[in-house]
C-alpha cells in the first residue's frame, strides 16, 4: 500500500508540473507585488460535483453559490442573500426577504422564484439535505419567500445557512459539473481527478475578493505536502505527521474543529437483519458495561499527543464546544482499574486467565472496523485496542472497504468521523427514527427519554429554546446519549485542520471547522489578501 501511495504521489507532482509550468501564480514570491492568483490543495474532489441541492456546501462554503443566511467569524448567524426573516408565533411559517438586483454568474437576476426552485429541488432529490418537514415554499413577488413547515423545527434555520441557491432557468442535468451561482467566485473549468479553476465573480454583491483566480488541486495528503515543498501551492492541507517539517516560505496554520473521530457500538443484541440481509446487533457491545468500560479505559489526551502530534483535542461528543454541547458529559478517562470494576460489577470475569473477560458463554471480544486507506482512523483503532486490552476487552481491528463496511456496520463496531455546525446531526446520529438510515444511527441506538428530548429540541420555535433540550438529550441527570448515560459511542478526538500557507498570504480569522468533506477554509474567502 505504501509503495502504491508513493507512486501516485510522484505521478501527481509530475501532473502539477505539467499543468502549471510557466503559470505566474506558482513562481517564487519575488516580483509578485500584486499577486492575483492562488493555487490550493485543501480537500478531496467532491464526488457528486457542485450542486447544493445534492449536498455541495453542506460542510463548508458553497463558493459558487450564495445562501440566504451565513455564519460570521464568531459562528453567529447573519444575513447573506436575505435582508430579514421572521418566524410566525406557532413556528411553522418562515418569511424571508431577499436582496434585490442580485445576479447569477450568467448575468440573470436572482429572485424568490429561484429560492423556491432550489428548496423544491433539494426536497425532491432526497439527498443529504433532509427537508421532509417542509410542507411548501412559495415565492411572493420578486423578493419574498414563504416557507411553510409541517410542524415547528428549530433546525430549519440551518438549511437557510447551508443550502446554496441555484438558478431555475439554467439548472439541468449537467449543473453539478457546470455550476452557476451568485457567490464570490464563478466556475470556469473542472478537469476531473486533477483540478477546478474559478474566477472572481464581478457581479458579486458582497465584499469583492482580492484574488482574481483560484485553482484547486485534488491531491492526496502526501502529494499536497510535496507540492508545498516544491513551491507549487499557496495553501496545502496536510496531516499532522508532516507538521514538524518546516517548508521554506510557508507557515503552519492550526485551525480548531469539530471534525471528530469515535467508535460506534452496535447497541442491540444480534439476531436481526436489514432488508438487504445484513446482520444487525452484537451480543457483546449491546452490554452497557462493555461500552462504558471502553469509554473509561481510553486515554484521549494520549491519542491527541501521540497520534495527532498535539494538533487536536479529546472528544466527548459529536459537538464539543458548540452552543448545544452539554459540557457535563466530559468523563474521566484513562482509568483502566475503573473500567475493570465496571465489568466486574456487571458480571464479567476473566475465568480462564487469558486476559479477556467472560460473561457466561460470551467473551469480551469484538471487531473494530475502519476504512482501509485512512491512516488516522487505522492508528486510532490500533491505539484504542491496545488501551482497552488491559481492562479485559479485546477489539480486533480490521481495515475494510466502504462497501464491506456498509454490510457489517450494524453488527460490528466502527471507527466513524462526523462533525457539523448543525445540531440536526446529533438528532440523526441518536434518534431512534434514524436507526439504520444510511450511515446515521448505524448501531440502532434507542432511548425513549432521549427521543423525547431530541424531539422537543427539534420542535422548539427557536434555537435558544432548543439548546436546553439538546443538552438534556446528552445528559439530563439520569440518562442520556453521552458516555454518562447509555454510551452508544466512544468519542475519541477532534482533529485540528492543518494548512501550510504562504507567508505573505493572509487567510483571515478561521472559524471552528466542521468535518473535512467540504472546503471550510474558504468560508471567509472574501477576506483573504496578499501582504507585500
Amino acid at each position: 500500500m505504501r509503495k502504491l501511495t508513493r507512486n501516485r504521489t510522484i505521478m501527481m507532482i509530475m501532473i502539477i508540473g505539467l499543468l502549471f509550468t510557466g503559470c505566474s501564480s506558482v513562481t517564487k514570491d519575488s516580483g509578485q507585488e500584486n499577486k492575483e492568483e492562488l493555487i490550493l490543495s485543501i480537500s478531496s474532489e467532491p464526488e457528486s460535483g457542485f450542486d447544493p441541492t445534492m449536498g455541495w456546501g453542506l460542510y463548508g462554503s458553497p463558493l459558487f453559490q450564495s445562501t440566504l443566511l451565513k455564519r460570521d467569524d464568531d459562528l453567529k448567524i447573519v444575513n447573506d442573500l436575505a435582508t430579514d426573516y421572521k418566524v410566525s408565533d406557532d413556528g411553522t411559517l418562515w418569511t424571508v426577504q431577499i436582496r434585490p438586483n442580485v445576479k447569477f454568474s450568467d448575468g440573470s437576476v436572482l429572485t424568490a422564484a429561484d429560492v423556491k426552485f432550489t428548496f423544491d429541488t433539494a426536497a425532491s432529490n432526497g439527498s443529504a439535505i433532509d427537508l421532509t418537514n417542509l410542507e411548501s415554499v412559495e415565492a411572493s413577488g420578486e423578493d419574498t419567500v414563504l416557507f411553510k413547515l409541517k410542524e415547528p423545527q428549530s433546525t430549519f434555520i440551518f438549511h437557510l445557512v447551508t443550502l446554496g441557491i441555484v438558478p431555475k432557468i439554467a439548472y439541468g442535468d449537467q449543473y453539478a459539473e457546470h455550476p452557476i451561482g451568485s457567490g464570490p467566485y464563478k466556475f470556469v473549468q473542472w478537469d476531473k481527478g486533477q483540478q477546478v479553476i474559478v474566477e472572481a465573480n464581478p457581479d458579486y454583491y458582497g465584499v469583492k475578493p482580492y484574488f482574481k483566480k483560484l485553482t484547486f488541486l485534488f491531491l492526496n495528503e502526501d502529494a499536497a505536502f510535496a507540492a508545498a515543498k516544491a513551491g507549487k501551492t499557496d495553501v496545502s492541507y496536510i496531516p499532522s505527521a508532516y507538521s514538524k517539517q518546516a517548508v521554506a516560505g510557508m507557515r503552519l496554520e492550526d485551525v480548531k474543529t469539530v471534525d471528530n473521530r469515535g467508535i460506534l457500538f452496535p447497541y442491540v443484541p444480534s439476531g436481526s437483519v436489514t432488508k438487504e440481509g445484513n446482520p444487525i446487533g452484537n451480543d457483546v457491545t449491546s452490554d452497557i458495561a462493555i461500552r462504558k468500560a471502553v469509554n473509561a479505559a481510553i486515554d484521549r489526551e494520549k491519542l491527541v499527543e501521540g497520534l495527532l502530534d498535539g494538533y487536536g483535542s479529546p472528544a466527548h461528543s459529536a459537538n464539543d464546544g458548540l452552543p448545544w454541547w452539554n459540557d457535563q458529559t466530559v468523563v474521566k478517562d484513562a482509568d483502566v482499574d475503573g473500567a475493570r470494576k465496571i465489568l466486574n460489577d456487571a458480571g464479567w470475569k476473566d475465568t480462564d486467565s487469558d486476559g479477556v473477560m467472560e460473561k457466561g458463554s460470551l467473551k469480551a471480544e469484538f471487531s473494530l472496523l475502519y476504512p482501509s486507506g485512512d491512516l488516522v482512523r487505522q492508528s486510532l483503532a490500533l491505539a484504542t485496542a491496545d488501551m482497552v486490552l488491559p481492562a479485559g476487552i479485546r477489539m480486533n481491528v480490521e481495515g475494510k472497504s466502504w462497501d464491506e463496511i456498509e454490510k457489517r456496520m450494524h453488527a460490528d463496531a466502527l471507527m466513524f468521523g462526523w462533525g457539523s455546525h448543525d445540531p440536526l446531526e446529533m438528532f440523526n446520529l441518536y434518534s431512534s427514527s434514524y436507526q439504520g438510515v444510511e450511515y446515521y444511527n448505524a448501531g440502532y441506538y434507542s432511548n425513549p427519554i432521549v427521543d423525547e428530548w431530541l424531539n422537543k429540541a427539534l420542535l422548539a420555535k427557536n434555537e435558544e429554546e432548543a439548546l436546553v433540550y439538546w443538552k438534556k438529550a446528552q445528559w439530563d441527570g439520569t440518562t442520556g446519549l453521552s458516555a454518562l448515560g447509555d454510551a452508544p459511542w466512544a468519542w475519541l478526538v477532534n482533529i485540528d485542520h492543518l494548512y501550510l500557507v504562504k507567508e505573505k498570504l493572509d487567510i483571515g480569522k478561521q472559524r471552528i471547522q466542521p468535518h473535512g468533506h467540504g472546503w471550510p477554509v474558504t468560508d471567509n474567502i472574501e477576506t483573504w489578501k496578499w501582504n507585500n
